[in-house]
């Protein structure tokens, strides 16, 4: 597929421009022009170098085979490049292995298949949406970036709640940029005229990406996740042939154990997210293991080791 041909499609949830811009305070967004995606480029602290990370949750784009070029061209002046794949891209881990240096399992995400006949959600899951949906009613907003406020308040409880931090945090004008996208879908949840939660999704080709979650104290009290879930998986059957629920947090599966049976009991299966890492610049990157005593960690890049923690 050449450039034009992809350009007159539109760019739609994960793949557009603006996503990655909405991350600009995390990093630069720089093109990865025959691939058709984007990473973050950033600088490395305590050092005149860059590195470059594929844009959070997930690195999404148009031309996997093409990747091997962009890092070649494109990212030269890298010390190194990571990034989670969308595990819905069409990719081989073979193929990605001509491309990166690293390619590693990350985690499981769950996943459901919109075309199974029948309902969606194990029952005890069924039965706390029946229950939630008795106490709150769930619509679309027709124009997401109206609720950016309700939104960002909802979000906020998040943060509170989880002690979430960087990247994971986003911020008010990543939100705006994210409701305004192509694709974006956004429920709510709302208990006599007051929102009580909210639900992100994108829409792009045929899979539905939850994208954020968010409920304030009455929202997770009145089980609001049960009813915000089941309600856009049965829209998202008149979208998308599958929805993809994400992992669970973090990269111990055991720290997030209660969010893991939640998005289990909806799913129908899992796909594999895998991390991907490339060396660029192998001395300086050597010289930045040492300088902050990561040499041998798991971690990739070592020298962020703990990051995202």
């Amino acid at each position: 597929m050449v450039a034009d041909e992809r350009a007159a499609k539109p760019l739609l949830g994960y793949l557009n421009p603006q996503y990655a811009a909405s991350l600009g305070e995390f990093g630069s967004p720089r093109e990865l022009p025959n691939a058709g995606g984007w990473l973050l480029e950033r600088h490395i602290l305590d050092s005149p170098y860059r590195d470059a990370m594929g844009c959070y949750p997930l690195f999404c784009c148009q031309n996997w085979d093409a990747l091997k070029t962009d890092l070649a061209t494109h990212c030269e002046n890298l010390v190194s490049v990571a990034l989670v794949t969308d595990p819905f891209g069409e990719y081989a881990a073979a193929d990605l292995k001509r491309s990166f240096d690293s390619v590693v399992h990350f985690k499981e995400h769950f996943v459901v298949d919109l075309a199974k006949p029948g309902p969606i959600g194990v029952p005890h899951h069924r039965k706390y949406a029946r229950y939630a949906l008795a106490h709150m009613e769930i619509h679309i907003a027709r124009n997401p970036l109206d609720s950016l406020d309700d939104w960002g308040r909802l979000y906020d409880c998040l943060i509170a709640r989880r002690r979430l931090s960087g990247i994971k945090a986003f911020s008010r004008e990543a939100f705006r940029r994210q409701l305004s996208l192509p694709g974006a879908v956004l429920f709510l949840a709302s208990r006599y005229g007051t929102i009580v939660g909210g639900n992100i999704w994108f829409v792009q080709n045929d899979v539905a990406y939850g994208h954020l979650l968010a409920m304030d104290e009455a929202g997770y009290r009145l089980r609001a996740a049960y009813a915000l879930t089941h309600a856009a998986l049965e829209h998202m059957r008149k979208l998308a042939r599958w929805a993809s629920l994400g992992g669970y947090p973090g990269a111990d599966p055991r720290r997030g154990a209660g969010l893991a049976t939640f998005k289990a009991g909806w799913a129908t299966g899992t796909r594999t997210a895998l991390l991907c890492g490339r060396i660029l610049q192998p001395e300086r990157y050597a010289e930045l293991a040492r300088r902050t005593g990561t040499e041998g960690v798991s971690y990739f890049p070592a020298y962020r080791s703990g990051e995202l923690a």
